[in-house]
């Protein structure tokens, strides 16, 4: 069993503020997240998932080996990928077809890659 991801950060309170706005997770009531902190751990709604960002001293130097790809649980791929871009993603790859396939590559504001893909209604519709 996974206990939890981790990510390597330079900051980890202003990482896990801005993966909390991403995901809709939350930080522990009795264990808060606070600027400075070292490590900062986040919370899916119902526990199951959790998200680890500890500091260390180095930048992000190359490709993400891994990475998260998102499926937006309201609206489109379109409207969450505006959504991800306000609250301070940037696009790293446009990988949208004609069609409407495809996804579109962002990094957080410390450069992790992540993917927005299409919305289940949008694959659904296209079938």
């Amino acid at each position: 069993m996974v206990s939890h991801t981790t990510f390597d950060a330079r900051d980890a309170y202003a990482q896990s503020v801005f993966w909390c706005r991403v995901l809709g997770f939350a930080e522990h009531p009795d264990d808060q997240n606070r600027p400075g902190h070292e490590e900062c751990m986040i919370f899916s709604p119902d526990g199951c998932q959790r998200l680890l960002f500890i500091e260390v001293p180095e930048d992000k130097q190359v490709k993400n080996r891994i990475h998260l790809d998102l499926v937006p649980t309201e609206g489109t791929r379109d409207e969450e990928l505006a959504r991800l871009l306000e609250i301070g993603a940037r696009t790293v790859e446009d990988l949208r077809s004609p069609d409407g396939s495809g996804w579109v590559v962002l990094a957080d504001p410390e450069g992790n890659e992540f993917c927005i893909l299409r919305s289940e209604a949008e694959r659904s519709a296209s079938r």
